[in-house]
């Protein structure tokens, strides 16, 4: 049995690296460094200030001693380095269409890696649900971005709850150096508190440059007419039996997804975090490549 599971998940990391590598070196290729290259900049130097220089690089220690106007002068690194930051929560286990959440999300952390790798650049990942639950310090290569694409299939979570503030929180702590950091989640927020991610963010976002993937299921913004049923919350397993052939209720209901989704939409553009959403009947290309064009 242990031997036909192993084997199982063998294929489905191959299927996954034929279909997302190929998309990576078919469409990805150089868009992904083109989209974010400037992003990782390391300090160089200060020299005297030149007409036409950015007033905003002035270094105010230097010019006081020096009592002439100093600049600080920055390179492009060589490399960068990826972060993943992964959502593993109940939630991520709905699907209504032929795929689940954590497919999608799988498929496209995976397309990610594999177009970071192309370009020389290190690929790390953080799992989370309501805490860290597992972290692979970045690296380069093809058996890593394998070992990240196995973990995403595989991984089982501690806990079913969902804090995305752990998460931000451990990456600013974990890397010193700026980053790009992807954060995949359907960004669901069972608490309704927004504070621990909106604090997390005004530091994160000043040193990393973050990008949020909002991964969906149709079924998640409308509910359908069919009749009393009874709904069991994935992170809580809290059971509720609800009446949806009350227009009333599925008023309620899309109402409520909306207003949550619009608060959302605000505060990462609030903490200048760019973002796209991606749909489980959806097409994640066509939206990568929008979140590549627009940067």
């Amino acid at each position: 049995m242990a031997r036909q599971n192993e084997s199982e998940i063998l294929k489905r990391v191959r299927k996954i690296e034929i279909k997302t590598r190929g998309l990576s070196n078919e469409i990805f290729a150089g868009k992904y460094h083109t989209a974010f290259k400037g992003r990782g900049m390391s300090f160089a130097e200060v020299r005297e200030y030149r007409i036409g220089d950015d007033v905003r690089d002035i270094d105010w220690n230097v010019t006081a001693r020096s009592r002439k106007p100093h600049i600080k002068v920055y390179e492009e690194e060589r490399e960068l380095t990826m972060m993943l930051m992964v959502d593993v929560s109940g939630s991520r286990s709905f699907g209504t269409t032929c795929h689940t959440k954590q497919e999608v999300i799988t498929e496209i952390a995976a397309t990610l890696a594999f177009s970071a790798a192309q370009t020389g650049d290190k690929v790390g990942c953080i799992f989370f649900s309501d805490k860290v639950e597992k972290f692979i310090p970045p690296k380069k290569g093809r058996s890593h971005i394998l070992m990240i694409i196995r973990s995403l299939i595989e991984f089982s979570p501690e806990s079913s709850g969902t804090a995305l503030s752990e998460a931000v929180r451990y990456l600013t702590n974990v890397n010193k150096k700026r980053c790009t950091a992807f954060l995949l989640s359907d960004f669901m927020n069972p608490k309704g508190d927004h504070t621990p991610l909106e604090d997390a963010l005004k530091i994160a976002s000043s040193r990393h440059d973050i990008v949020g993937i909002r991964v969906h299921d149709p079924r998640e913004a409308t509910m359908p007419d069919v009749g009393i049923v009874e709904l069991r919350d994935a992170e809580s397993g809290e059971r509720v039996w609800v009446d949806t052939s009350s227009a009333a209720v599925r008023d309620h209901y899309a109402l409520r997804w909306e207003e949550e989704h619009e608060r959302t939409s605000s505060m990462l553009k609030h903490y200048r975090v760019d973002s796209i959403e991606v749909s489980t009947d959806g097409d994640y290309v066509a939206e990568l490549i929008k979140l590549f064009k627009q940067r």
